[in-house]
């Protein structure tokens, strides 16, 4: 600076203070996840059976028909078939389509479509056309809706090579997934659990997408690994209190993402802790917990202290008496136990 010139003084930056947590159940963080995107991309859209009028039949698209009319927020007939057929369609033609089916055991019908087609348009086209489709629904019981509205069948559709099969079991991952799975250029399934929709917690208020091809720590631990996911992940963390009061350190891994499942996370841990029990509220024949267990045995088995023990929904049809269906699902009490018994 030579003489005679003045130094200029700039005002300094104001500090961005960080955003401040809010209440928000997951049904809300669903709604804001579906809010954004709608405001982010002209060419998304949600589509299924009284997401308008009704606003959804867990309410989470409660208002968005007031707030982006009927063009973008769209009822259908009640064919499941056709409906996901035309969001097939639409994502083929450059439309960035969510699909919402009620529930899992509906996705039944459009199963021709979802496996036939979502899953396979991008092989058999040698790569020339892309489903950017994402179709979410409600799994799982707990919820006294009888044996046909309470399946968790989404390690069927992890069993569909052309698929990515996504299980929110957090707020934030209820918040941040879909933005992420709207970006794929292939379809993606949401598995959002309905004993979920009620949770409530804080996020902070600029909450945004997050990745989508990781599996979490939820609580590390030493001596046994306890592996769960969607709906079974908060009995999973309960499990594992009644174990430290045991002087038992379970680490929890919440899958996240079903397919591709993140094989290293599961492996790294099984190497640290040398035992594991899996929770999953699927039937324990041919269930997601054989896969992983399948898994652990051919990549770590020389790891393993103890068998890999499965905490699974007993094989029936879940019964609609609360007491009866409590006891057909994988609870707190079961998973412990079957930790207690691999740390002996």
């Amino acid at each position: 600076m030579t003489s005679g010139q003045t130094r200029q003084h700039r005002p300094r930056a104001a500090r961005k203070r960080p955003a401040e947590p809010v209440t928000i159940t997951y049904r809300e963080a669903m709604r804001a996840a579906i809010r954004e995107a709608l405001q982010r991309d002209d060419r998304v859209f949600l589509m299924g059976e009284d997401v308008g009028r009704y606003g959804g039949c867990f309410a989470v698209s409660l208002g968005l028909l007031e707030e982006f009319g009927p063009e973008r927020i769209r009822d259908t007939p009640l064919s499941e078939s056709a409906f996901v057929g035309a969001g097939i369609g639409a994502a083929m033609g450059g439309m960035r389509p969510i699909v919402e089916i009620m529930t899992v055991n509906f996705s039944l019908l459009a199963l021709d479509q979802i496996m036939n087609n979502a899953a396979t348009l991008r092989h058999m086209s040698g790569g020339q056309v892309g489903v950017p489709l994402v179709i979410r629904m409600t799994t799982g019981a707990g919820r006294q809706l009888a044996a046909q509205h309470s399946h968790s069948l989404e390690g069927w559709f992890a069993h569909i090579p052309g698929l990515k099969i996504l299980a929110p079991a957090t707020l934030e991952d209820a918040r941040g997934m879909l933005w992420t799975a709207l970006a794929d250029p292939d379809p993606v399934l949401i598995f959002e659990h309905g004993s979920l929709y009620n949770v409530s917690g804080t996020l902070p208020a600029d909450a945004g997408p997050v990745g989508i091809d990781r599996a979490a720590i939820r609580r590390p631990g030493r001596d046994v690994t306890l592996i769960s996911y969607g709906g079974t992940l908060g009995k999973a963390l309960a499990a594992a209190d009644r174990l430290a009061g045991d002087g038992i350190e379970a680490e929890v891994i919440d899958l996240r993402t079903l397919r591709p499942l993140d094989d290293a996370a599961i492996i790294d841990s099984v190497s640290r802790t040398h035992r594991v029990v899996l929770a999953d509220e699927g039937w324990r024949s041919g269930s997601l917990a054989a896969e992983v267990s399948a898994r652990i045995t051919e990549q770590a088995f020389y790891q393993l202290d103890a068998p890999v023990q499965r905490v699974c929904g007993a094989e029936v049809p879940i019964p609609y008496a609360r007491h009866l269906e409590q006891a057909a699902l994988p609870q707190p009490e079961t998973i412990a136990a079957a930790a207690r018994a691999v740390v002996g």
